[in-house]
């Protein structure tokens, strides 16, 4: 397989019309309206996925599994384009910017209604946003609302918090205007994350939506997240068997837009991916994610559609110095990388086209700087710091997850066994502790338990603030910056770069960043950056793979 390049830059465009989105949903339909006379509209199309969704509220999500499904249910006020990583019209029609970018004003989409048949308009809007802003408690910890945090920061009762939100305006039924304490380079892209989704506020409140639960390392969810939620979406939410892990939505045929080609969408979880082949092979699913990359060929020869999305993400190995203060110096993170042999990582363990990362930006962002080079692998050198540091036979836990596949790590155990192989040739104890991706592993991220752990993302447009805002853009994530000396300057510049309105100036300093991030600092170990792929079946059409692996289900139709 081979990865794709030239990934579009994203549009710098202030207004939005109707007439181009017309144009962009005309040019995909001819794309892909081979089969459509064929098509049977009462079909069923059963996908599956790799771990269990964590809940069905979207503003509470973080991970790919979860999103999968809400995107299907919800739509904020623009979208990504299909395989693409540009922004266009959601359910705004026009935006446009005021006041040097603080102040930027929408137009609406007329007809929509959420699935329990309110109106979507300004007013609706607003009230998300400010259900958002007036988080309180616990919903403040990054495990509920790590999306706001990363990306507005602050809530309504954090004064000493910054937040980029400053208040929401209804100017008419159908017009709005989003007020930011200061301009930002993400902004309006952002509205098109998953997260910034929108709820029915009748809903909302009918069903207790802010009522979350710290429950042990984790947290408990209200009835709105678990059973009822409600968006505006192509397909409604029908049912979640916990038991058998099965999700399963219907057409939603009040849709403001052109409907669902199937009648239903339903999400099984499988969590082996050999298992999900064999289901495909059988034939009680109909395609699923992530395949095993040595598995593709022969796919693709049962007639199978391989379908490769663009490296547009990061895998990283974190560290975290709260539960193991020998990484608190620099030459032990640094003995750490170059104790890594990711080339044979990459070559053993990943598709064609992965590459080892010399930075955490993958080269497809702006940002991304040029001038760095993958560290080596050098066992001498890495032993050799850990003695000028005085941590010979250096003991550490290495946290990996189960039950899961990751668009950035197709096979998690896998990657943990190649880097615990070559840390203990350089002589590093390794302490394994592995938990299921939505059953211990990341609220103990969260809670800041593991000291290293194999983590990752994949970028939501094309700006480096979903890479550098989400992990440094304050010094309480869980990497714990704020222990290693450097976190408040390093969220500092981050914010900087953010605010920059120059382009120019604004890729420099986020180049410079890296520079930092790589030779001085080290909070995070680069692993790789991935091609990951999607497969169905020959009867399966309409699928197009993203890059920031937000596919649009709606328009799937199949012929048999």
């Amino acid at each position: 397989m081979k990865l794709r390049t030239g990934l579009s830059a994203v549009a710098v465009t202030l207004v939005a019309s109707l007439a181009m989105t017309a144009c962009a949903q005309s040019q995909r339909d001819s794309q892909h309206s081979g089969g459509a006379d064929a098509a049977n509209a009462d079909a069923v199309f059963t996908f599956g996925m790799a771990g269990s969704p964590k809940m069905f509220d979207p503003f509470y999500a973080s991970d790919g599994e979860t999103f999968r499904v809400t995107d299907a249910m919800y739509e904020g006020l623009l979208s990504v384009k299909p395989g693409s990583v540009e922004v266009e019209a959601g359910l705004a029609t026009e935006w446009e910017s005021r006041e040097s970018g603080t102040q930027w004003d929408f137009t609406l989409r007329d007809g929509v209604t959420f699935h329990d048949g309110t109106a979507f308009t300004a007013e609706a809007v607003c009230a998300n946003f400010e259900r958002w802003f007036q988080q309180t408690g616990v919903n403040q910890s990054s495990g509920v609302s790590y999306s706001w945090i990363n990306d507005f920061g602050g809530f309504a009762d954090q004064k000493d918090v910054p937040t980029l939100y400053e208040g929401c305006d209804v100017t008419d039924e159908l017009k709005m205007t989003l007020r930011l304490t200061r301009a930002s380079s993400h902004m309006p892209d952002v509205l098109a994350y998953s997260s910034f989704a929108f709820s029915s506020p009748e809903a909302l409140e009918k069903y207790d939506a802010d009522a979350v639960e710290a429950d042990g390392d984790g947290f408990s969810w209200p009835e709105y997240a678990t059973a009822h939620p409600t968006g505006t979406g192509p397909f409604v939410f029908d049912s979640y068997d916990t038991a058998n892990g099965v999700v399963t939505l219907t057409r939603n045929d009040d849709y403001w837009g052109e409907k669902a080609g199937v009648a239903k969408l339903v999400f099984k979880v499988i969590p082996g991916e050999g298992e999900r082949r064999q289901e495909l092979e059988s034939g009680s699913i109909d395609g699923y994610d992530l395949p095993n990359p040595v598995d593709w060929a022969d796919l693709e020869a049962q007639g199978h559609q391989v379908l490769i999305r663009d490296a547009f993400n990061i895998m990283f190995l974190a560290l975290n110095a709260q539960e193991n203060d020998a990484l608190l110096d620099l030459r032990v993170r640094q003995a750490l990388l170059y104790a890594i042999n990711r080339e044979q990582l990459v070559e053993t363990q990943l598709p064609e086209g992965a590459y080892v990362a010399s930075q955490l930006l993958p080269k497809t962002i702006t940002g991304y700087n040029p001038d760095l080079e993958p560290y080596p692998y050098d066992t001498a050198k890495a032993q050799a710091l850990l003695k000028e540091a005085g941590h010979e036979g250096l003991e550490i836990e290495l946290w990996y997850p189960t039950e899961v596949s990751r668009p950035y790590m197709p096979d998690p155990s896998r990657v943990f066994e190649a880097i615990r192989s070559d840390w203990e040739a350089a002589g590093i104890k390794v302490v394994p502790v592995s938990h299921p991706w939505n059953g211990g592993y990341i609220d103990g991220v969260y809670a800041n338990k593991a000291p290293a752990f194999l983590l990752g993302g994949t970028g939501h447009y094309d700006s480096p603030d979903p890479f550098m805002g989400a992990y440094f853009g304050n010094s309480e994530t869980f990497f714990q910056t704020g222990l290693l000396g450097f976190g408040d300057q390093l969220a500092a510049d981050v914010r900087g770069a953010d605010e920059e309105g120059d382009p120019a100036t604004r890729e420099k300093k986020y180049q410079e960043i890296e520079r930092q991030l790589m030779q001085e600092y080290l909070p995070m170990l680069p692993l790789a950056h991935t091609p990951p792929a999607l497969v169905v079946g020959e009867h399966v059409q309409g699928i197009i793979p993203s890059p920031v692996t937000h596919e649009d289900f709606s328009k799937i139709t199949i012929t048999r």
